[in-house]
């Protein structure tokens, strides 16, 4: 494993605005995210683990701090090529899945690599391909309306990996799901971390993820807390 990290936070600080008033949601974080990693972010409502993951997979951009990628710093890089950098290097889970509800589950799939210019053919074969590694082959021709939500956190597993990324940051990626569902899920993920080496990052309220970690950050109040 390369001594520098994939992920390098430092000082890391976000604030919002609540009508007027200036709300801390991040002060300060130092935090790295190794290749290969498995880690959960930890802590309650509004202690800043979404905006963690937000900052950490370039959705948003901090206040203050510096984050570097393969020891690069990120910070003046302009949308397009934040862009880019989501595109070919991070994949997303969101809690609500944000399936297209208008395309079957290969086509939702398929469309991170319509956004490379691959071609038609090839990704329409990588979409079914990741749809059998998380095993959803017989769902190919499916809408996300039609079906469960299991399947459909499998679908957003898939599109997530279509790119080939080095991290996949999952937002409470077991939310409103049943047990035995949740269990399925997290051996999947586990499973795509040992064998092709991707890393994920939750944010999560779940103990069954937090007992899964290999690393878990606890985030009080827009710190980390400790570490576990």
């Amino acid at each position: 494993m390369s001594a520098t990290p994939l992920l390098s936070g430092r000082g890391l600080t976000r604030h919002y605005l609540l009508g007027r008033e200036s709300v801390a949601a991040l002060r300060g974080v130092d935090v790295d995210i190794a290749r290969a990693d498995f880690l959960a972010l930890q802590g309650p409502s509004g202690s800043g683990k979404t905006t963690l993951i937000n900052l950490l997979g370039l959705l948003d951009a901090p206040d203050a701090g510096t984050l570097a990628l393969d020891g690069v710093d990120t910070q003046g890089l302009d949308e397009n090529a934040r862009a880019d950098l989501r595109r070919d290097r991070f994949g997303f889970v969101f809690q609500s899945f944000n399936l297209i509800p208008v395309l079957t589950a290969a086509e939702n799939v398929a469309y991170p690599m319509t956004l490379t210019r691959r071609p038609a053919a090839a990704s329409a074969q990588r979409a079914h391909e990741l749809l059998a590694a998380v095993g959803l082959t017989d769902k190919a021709g499916v809408r996300p309306d039609l079906l469960s939500g299991g399947q459909r956190q499998r679908v957003a597993i898939a599109r997530a990996l279509a790119n080939d990324p080095d991290v996949v940051f999952a937002d409470e990626p077991t939310a409103n799901l049943d047990s035995h569902t949740a269990t399925s899920i997290l051996d999947l993920m586990e499973q795509l971390n040992r064998e092709r080496g991707v890393a994920f990052v939750f944010a999560t309220h779940d103990p069954r993820v937090v007992a899964r970690a290999r690393r878990v950050l606890n985030l009080h109040d827009g710190r980390i807390a400790g570490e576990e």
